[in-house]
């Protein structure tokens, strides 16, 4: 009984989970806006060893169309480089030797509708993984049911409760995406 008492907790903060991954994935989709989620998650290799660019460097806006690379080891500039060049961010870094520039260019029509595609197919990745977050927890809700760990009554009460909590969640993926889809397509 114990497992079916927190299910409906671990659920929502698994589907909760989920949400903020669909979050961090957009934060990285450029709009027009310099912004350093766009390359704190880029992977360099510093010294044989993968490192995550915001492990390694200050990353600033110090304009709405600039980013500034800032890396606390000199030596890792030509790195940090060659890694925005392999990302698929689409931005040619400029270097002075010590600090990397990334002016962010204006999105173009073609481009904003592919990065809308893109946000819409990851919001539906994350409907899809609260859908199967609901299936597994109403599976373990009937064969607790079953196994005579629940009545009937708490069997329904508890369908009710994650149908619900699956609801608000699939709205929140839709609220957020729209919010992004609009920030993409604002010029």
């Amino acid at each position: 009984m114990a497992n079916v008492d927190t299910l409906f907790d671990e659920t929502g903060e698994r589907m909760e989970t989920a949400i903020n991954a669909m979050k961090r994935d957009f934060a990285g989709i450029r709009t027009g806006k310099a912004s350093p989620a766009l390359v704190e998650g880029l992977m360099v290799e510093y010294y044989g060893t993968q490192t995550r660019l915001r492990d390694i460097a200050s990353i600033t806006t110090p304009e709405p169309r600039l980013l500034v690379i800032q890396p606390w080891d000199q030596n890792a500039v030509k790195s940090i480089e060659k890694a925005i060049l392999a990302s698929d961010i689409g931005i040619s870094p400029v270097s002075d030797g010590r600090v990397i520039r990334l002016p962010v260019p204006e999105l173009s029509e073609e481009r904003r509708k592919d990065l809308s595609r893109l946000v819409h197919r990851r919001a539906e990745e994350a409907r899809v993984e609260v859908r199967n977050l609901r299936r597994e927890s109403l599976e373990l809700c009937r064969k607790a049911q079953k196994a005579a760990e629940i009545t009937e009554d708490d069997l329904v009460a508890m369908n009710k409760d994650i149908q619900e909590l699956t609801d608000s969640s699939i709205e929140q993926i839709g609220t957020i995406m729209e919010a992004k889809d609009a920030e993409l397509m604002q010029v």
